[in-house]
């Protein structure tokens, strides 16, 4: 009695009730246990009670059990679940996979692990409905979600009866150009989408599809490209007269500028992981076609060169900023592509046979350049100060200006931007040039790849909340910051009327990057960034139709050349709603941190008094 009198009192003062009297103790008991489920505090404590039809209690534990519960703890906030994940292949160290012949010639085995916590995952083999998905853990979704799917599934492309992608936009409204064809980059967070809806089939297709375009002769003029390039994009040719349907890919040899794909080829292969990771099922990466088509793709990379660098080298316009921007030379959003890919490989590749010999390249490869981006592409107030003194026309390999940059190219706005308690990768680093510009893409994809360290994925969140007004503003996120303008404007992008200050690549704001934004706060344990840009994102993003860019300092108004109805827009809200109410699916696109690439950094003085 000692407990239904404990428990009444504990009812009133969460009720606000003083007349709770009249209740059986069944009824308690029933009103216990559903207030302990709810509290999280069922899983600590164990109540052996049981109820007849009356109300009337059999059996239970002893009072003194009973009587020692402190009710008032129910009413504390629920710590946080501390989860002790197994160790997949995610985190298995690169010496490991280079190592051991055992773990060699069980390559199937180790991969398999890499599902470990797919298979203990409530999510598996749920689908949340064709249409619109309920949310798994009872928030209530925003209405948006709901036309943010029915636009997505509009967006849908069919090739012979079987969905194979999605159109980069639906507006009517404009020249189509090249808008009405299904972009490997732009697939991916629509591909996302629909893996995190149960609905992998059109994912598995798009990637079989790629692969085999990936087969054809490609030649631009008489040029023949090499055979591991994936396509830019595709479109579905229906010809009336034959009823017959091929697919026309594009290489480049039809872009705008003719800007290479560099980045297609590593999101096929991230994307292969992450389906790999949702369904379970690694009988796609295991096909001879798949296998091989990554090995093709990771040559182009790998081969010798005369580079002195690990990072790769590129022209300009070759990934998501596809025209004349300055990020010739080794951009940060190719690195952080080619290292996750890399990294993703080695956990689809299979180790024996064929794949044995590029999988030590990879091991070797990655290593060198985890060293190289944490250590020359890193920039925090500490590394500015030790640029802003160093000594120039320094020799051999003791020198700690190893790219002779000089102090005076410093821009001025990089040491108002850059926080007490922050930092990033910087866009660019060659020889006597760095450039200091933010790129969001590749900060984002450094953090989930875990090239950026556990410090390092720290100091990118902590900069994105410091300088929230500069890169979220009124529409998350800013591609790049800060704008380039006045004569530079004219050299670097040579006058490019699409890229005016503050407008599509130079300083726009792209919805796209939700996702990604999202993905690497959940990895960081910063919810809460994400919640803050998703809901400034829901006051306009649905309301202006699904713009595919926002211009302007603060991105407040819908991009002059904007499409509407852009899918990727929709389908990176779609995936930053779905994993910030269930973090396992940022799994599909996140990786543990390898402890054998901690680079050791060492530098000596090398700066004027």
């Amino acid at each position: 009695m000692r407990f239904c009198n404990s428990f009444l009192s504990f009812l009133r003062r969460i009720s606000g009730e003083e007349s709770c009297t009249c209740v059986s103790s069944g009824v308690i008991i029933g009103l216990f246990a559903r207030v302990l489920n709810r509290s999280g505090a069922m899983s600590s404590f164990n109540l052996n009670v049981d109820v007849n039809q009356n109300g009337d209690i059999k059996k239970a534990d002893t009072t003194d059990d009973i009587d020692d519960i402190d009710f008032s703890k129910l009413l504390e906030k629920p710590r946080p679940l501390n989860i002790e994940r197994l160790r997949s292949l995610d985190e298995r160290s690169l010496t490991e996979l280079s190592g051991s012949p055992q773990r060699r010639n069980a390559d199937n085995a180790s991969r398999v692990q890499d599902h470990a916590d797919y298979v203990a995952s409530p999510s598996v083999g749920r689908r949340s409905g064709f249409n619109t998905p309920r949310s798994v853990h009872g928030f209530e979704s925003h209405p948006m979600v709901g036309e943010a799917w029915d636009a997505l599934r509009r967006s849908m492309v069919y090739f012979r009866g079987q969905p194979v992608g999605t159109i980069a936009a639906v507006d009517n409204s404009e020249e189509k150009l090249n808008y009405d064809q299904v972009f490997v980059r732009d697939f991916v967070p629509s591909a996302l989408a629909f893996l995190m809806n149960g609905e992998p089939d059109i994912v598995r297709n798009f990637l079989l599809k790629t692969l085999r375009l990936q087969s054809w002769e490609k030649k631009i003029d008489r040029f023949q490209l090499g055979e591991g390039v994936m396509p830019a994009s595709f479109k579905v040719f229906h010809d009336p007269v034959r009823n017959h349907e091929t697919l026309i890919a594009d290489f480049g040899e039809s872009a705008i500028g003719r800007v290479a794909p560099v980045d297609s080829g590593f999101w096929w292969i991230i994307l292969l992981r992450a389906y790999t990771k949702s369904t379970g099922d690694s009988s796609l990466a295991d096909m001879p076609e798949c296998q091989k088509g990554i090995r093709l793709i990771l040559s182009l990379c790998l081969s010798e060169g005369f580079d002195t660098f690990p990072t790769l080298l590129c022209a300009d316009g070759c990934c998501m900023i596809d025209r004349r921007m300055g990020v010739y030379g080794y951009p940060i959003e190719i690195q952080a592509l080619f290292f996750m890919a890399l990294r993703c490989a080695l956990l689809v590749l299979k180790h024996d046979g064929e794949g044995k010999e590029m999988v030590e390249q990879i091991v070797k490869r990655l290593h060198a350049l985890s060293y190289h981006m944490r250590s020359y592409f890193w920039l925090d107030l500490k590394q500015l100060n030790d640029i802003y003194r160093y000594k120039t026309e320094e020799y051999s390999h003791t020198a700690v200006n190893k790219f002779n940059v000089i102090p005076d190219s410093l821009p001025e706005w990089v040491f108002d931007f850059m926080p007490s308690h922050g930092g990033f990768f910087i866009g660019n680093v060659s020889p006597a040039r760095m450039d200091f510009r933010w790129f969001a893409l590749g900060n984002c994809i450094a953090i989930l790849s875990s090239m950026a360290t556990p410090e390092q994925s720290t100091a990118i969140m902590d900069l994105i909340e410091s300088r929230w007004e500069e890169l979220v503003g009124e529409m998350p996120l800013k591609v790049c910051y800060p704008a380039i303008e006045s004569h530079e404007w004219r050299i670097v992008t040579g006058c490019d009327p699409k890229n005016t200050r503050w407008s599509y690549h130079n300083g726009g704001s792209w919805p796209v990057l939700l996702w990604l934004l999202t993905a690497a706060c959940i990895k960081t344990g910063r919810p809460q960034i994400a919640r803050r840009a998703i809901e400034v994102a829901e006051a306009r993003l649905h309301k202006d139709n699904w713009p595919e860019y926002y211009d302007g300092k603060l991105g407040r108004y819908v991009g002059k050349q904007s499409r509407k109805c852009q899918t990727w827009s929709i389908a990176g809200y779609l995936v930053a709603k779905m994993m910030l109410e269930d973090p396992s699916h940022v799994g599909m696109v996140a990786l543990e941190e390898d402890k054998q690439m901690k680079p050791v950094m060492r530098r000596s003085n090398s700066w004027t008094c």
